[in-house]
């Protein structure tokens, strides 16, 4: 079927780009490409809304390779996975993920089983996945040091941080703390009880996190050189 070319002529011209220009898939589509919408509460949501027809004529970007509407999709999933690789090995990182998933629910349910009282049990969280997100929350900081120079002097100026850098910055902690482990220790092992640790608000991570929100307040007398 031949498209009109007065009609799509744009459109043919961002999907060219995107086969040649991967790198920059983003900036080739226009702002009146919407991202893709492909979680299943998401798409809910607009039919309960009848909000459908609103999506009727609107062009949208082709989805990624990891945006799917699998029930096993999990985005924090991929951004632990993504962060673990090395040197495009996604399937050893992807491993190696799992690995960490089981040791979680292992350490729990061990934990379940001996636990003395109904109480008890009742506070122990049982799904992996829960307690990987309960870490991160706990886990992100609110603030960063910056180095401004100002009159031939650096500061450290504390700043606010984006929700997607302490993301980051979090789930980078987990990682490199992690690494440093007796040689006879299992990565996903030493991986999954400090994720479990941070799930308790507590561990390593934490204290990092801490470490950070205390140096921020110790120089919190240059933070007006940010606005300077």
């Amino acid at each position: 079927m031949l498209i009109p070319k007065l009609v799509y002529p744009q459109a043919l011209l961002f999907t060219r780009a995107s086969i040649f220009k991967t790198a920059v898939r983003s900036a080739s589509f226009g702002p009146q490409f919407i991202d893709p919408i492909f979680k299943h509460e998401d798409i809910d949501r607009i039919i309960a809304n009848n909000e459908l027809k609103n999506y009727t004529d609107v062009p949208v970007k082709p989805p990624t390779s990891f945006q799917t509407c699998s029930t096993f999709y999990n985005p924090v999933k991929e951004k632990f996975i993504n962060y673990m690789m090395k040197k495009g090995n996604k399937e050893l990182a992807r491993e190696v993920f799992e690995y960490t998933v089981k040791s979680i629910k292992r350490i729990q349910i061990e934990k379940y089983n001996k636990a003395t009282s109904d109480e008890e049990r009742e506070s122990i969280i049982l799904d992996p996945y829960v307690i990987i997100d309960k870490a991160i929350e706990n886990t992100k900081p609110i603030l960063k040091l910056r180095s401004i120079k100002r009159a031939a002097v650096t500061y450290q100026v504390p700043i606010p941080i984006s929700d997607k850098e302490a993301r980051f910055k979090c789930m980078k902690w987990h990682i490199e703390i992690a690494k440093d482990k007796p040689s006879e220790v299992r990565f996903s092992d030493n991986l999954a009880q400090i994720l479990i640790d941070g799930a308790d608000n507590k561990g390593k991570v934490v204290k990092k996190k801490t470490d950070l929100h205390r140096q921020c307040e110790a120089n919190r007398a240059y933070a007006h050189y940010y606005f300077g």
